[in-house]
């Protein structure tokens, strides 16, 4: 069966048929590495994959970089520690994974470093019956789309990415609160990115809470960054994704933003997650 790329919608994405995960090489690898460079989002459908066979696919797209920081101290798969665990199981007392069952607002991974990963590979083991479901929003037609006056106010400027906080706003582990967003510590980005492989622009925002443009007034840097996130999640430039078991998603990391919707914590959610490490700095 030849490979076929079905759109998941208009904003990004396509369904990848006609390929096995588990053995991509030669004209498939080329076709697979394009598209996902073209539409951003690239899902496939019905191969359950091991561990093993995750991070051998994961490698596909590039070097892995090792999740971030576990808030509960060892990983979560001591045999795996590439991968990382999304999940609202406990056992024995204990998550057997990170982000639980609650929202999780728009960001990108780990923008809060210097060179974040470019990429995510989401792997679904067991799911609820509703809820969790996965947005993605496309950051290259967001800031094509900006208003020219919104465009000149960012050039030249960068903001600060929260290292405090993951994506569900839980505080990390060494970390204390601070009432200033001046002085949220995390990396500092351009509010906008040239991609190397593309030569295309996308916003880069990474998340809202916490977040600050260097060399504004606080309320000046609040009110810029409230209309960039007003304009960028647009229902326009997003697509959805209803998870089935089986499924794997990979999606450009630094061209995109995601979110998550919540479902019920007496139901079990768990997704094993490799990601790829950014081979140049953002700007």
């Amino acid at each position: 069966m030849a490979l076929q790329l079905v759109p998941l919608g208009e904003a990004a994405g396509v369904e990848v048929r006609g390929i096995d995960p588990r053995a991509v090489t030669g004209p498939d690898l080329e076709a697979l590495l394009s598209a996902w460079r073209d539409h951003l989002v690239l899902l496939i459908r019905g191969t359950a994959l091991t561990d093993p066979e995750l991070i051998a696919f994961a490698r596909v797209f590039g070097a892995l970089d090792p999740p971030g920081p576990n808030a509960y101290g060892a990983p979560f798969l001591p045999d795996f520690p590439e991968l990382n665990v999304i999940s609202n199981v406990v056992k024995d007392g204990q998550p057997i994974g990170g982000l639980g069952a609650g929202e999780a607002v728009w960001h990108a991974d780990m923008t809060y470093q210097d060179r974040p990963p470019k990429a995510a590979v989401l792997h679904a083991i067991e799911l609820p019956e509703s809820g969790g479901d996965t947005y993605f929003a496309n950051m290259i037609t967001a800031y094509e789309t900006l208003p020219g006056g919104l465009k000149q106010r960012i050039e030249g400027h960068a903001a600060i990415h929260d290292a405090a906080h993951n994506s569900a706003g839980q505080l990390r582990k060494g970390y204390k609160e601070t009432a200033d967003v001046s002085q949220t510590p995390g990396a500092r980005h351009s509010l906008v990115r040239t991609d190397p492989d593309t030569g295309r622009k996308a916003l880069f925002l990474g998340r809202r809470p916490h977040s600050y443009i260097l060399g504004l007034e606080v309320a000046e840097s609040e009110d810029l960054l409230d209309a960039l996130w007003d304009h960028a999640t647009q229902p326009r430039f997003a697509i959805a994704h209803q998870w089935r078991v089986a499924d794997t998603l990979i999606w450009n990391n630094l061209c995109l933003l995601h979110r998550r919707d919540p479902f019920d914590d007496s139901a079990r959610r768990i997704m094993h997650r490799a990601q790829i490490a950014g081979d140049h700095p953002v700007a």
